[in-house]
């Protein structure tokens, strides 16, 4: 199987709210439809997405502050993956460390900083529910009730079927939804993707935005298939590494066994030949390292002995 290129690219999702000319009112909307307010200065918004930080070139999609106050990290995913509270632990911890400069972080008084919130928005194909929380702690080797440490992910389904309440409180969240849903019934190569664009735009969904971004919209369409692909493909690697793995555990088992069977069989003979020569039980024990019991039960060709 060949391996993909694996490096990320932004998707729709990504250029919504965060690279968009109207990304900070698209991120407004979002946070007002979170906690039911009525925001409506962009300017109140502070993009914040940390770029490169994680193995593989990862990015998390969207980060932004409101007023200072609160700092949402969201990403969207068409795989289902539980590792994201421990991908956010990290990404929390190196908006914080750009956040303040080293020198309040040693300030004696405390110093109050923006209350996080993780969000998740799942359009995968695979069932999901509507929504859930995962917990950093579901991860610990040792957990309890008194862990120290904890990191709560909201995971959203957004997917049009499950009818969430976010999709009815703000459109472009529904457009974006629309989208994804529309170039599910159309493929995913570049013919197919434009005509999911063009009749989304027919239908008005994110109407503005693709008409705006044209190309860039079907190309990113593609960046994004090519990144649920590359997914695929490396759940795919990992289920033959793990087929080839087993096969070749169970040929050293097996070559294991029929070593040891081999020896077996060897000391068996040679405790016979030895007796055949005269030599006494008590000599044999000395040279073979078998009990007395042992080498009577091989002499009387016990079948079911188990002596090594």
């Amino acid at each position: 199987m060949s391996k993909m290129n694996r490096k990320y690219k932004d998707t729709v999702f990504c250029d919504l709210f965060y690279l968009d000319k109207d990304a900070k009112i698209n991120d407004l909307s979002l946070y007002n439809a979170l906690h039911n307010t009525d925001i409506t200065d962009p300017e109140e918004v502070t993009l914040m997405r940390l770029e490169n930080t994680m193995f593989m070139n990862f990015y998390n999609d969207v980060a932004f502050s409101v007023r200072n106050q609160r700092i949402i990290l969201s990403e969207h995913q068409s795989t289902i993956n539980y590792n994201v509270p421990l991908r956010d632990l990290l990404y929390i911890a190196r908006e914080y460390e750009q956040f303040f400069p080293t020198s309040v972080r040693y300030k004696r008084k405390a110093v109050k900083i923006p209350t996080p919130e993780f969000i998740t928005f799942y359009n995968g194909p695979d069932d999901f529910p509507l929504e859930t929380i995962m917990k950093l702690s579901d991860s610990f080797i040792e957990n309890d009730e008194n862990s120290m440490l904890e990191l709560k992910v909201r995971v959203i389904n957004i997917n049009l079927d499950k009818n969430h309440e976010i999709l009815k409180k703000r459109e472009v969240l529904r457009g974006y939804s629309c989208l994804v849903e529309e170039t599910r019934k159309y493929g995913n190569d570049k013919e197919a993707l434009e005509k999911a664009v063009m009749n989304c735009m027919d239908r008005g969904i994110l109407s503005e935005y693709l008409s705006r971004k044209g190309k860039e919209a079907v190309n990113m369409l593609i960046a994004e298939y090519n990144y649920d692909e590359d997914i695929r493909v490396q759940r795919a690697e990992a289920v033959e590494e793990l087929e080839e793995e087993l096969i070749k555990t169970k040929q050293e088992a097996y070559k294991a066994k029929r070593d040891a069977d081999s020896e077996k069989s060897a000391r068996f003979r040679m405790v016979k030949k030895l007796h055949e020569r005269g030599i006494s039980v008590d000599e044999i024990v000395e040279i073979s390292g078998f009990t007395a019991d042992q080498i009577q039960a091989i002499l009387k060709n016990n079948k079911e002995l188990e002596a090594i």
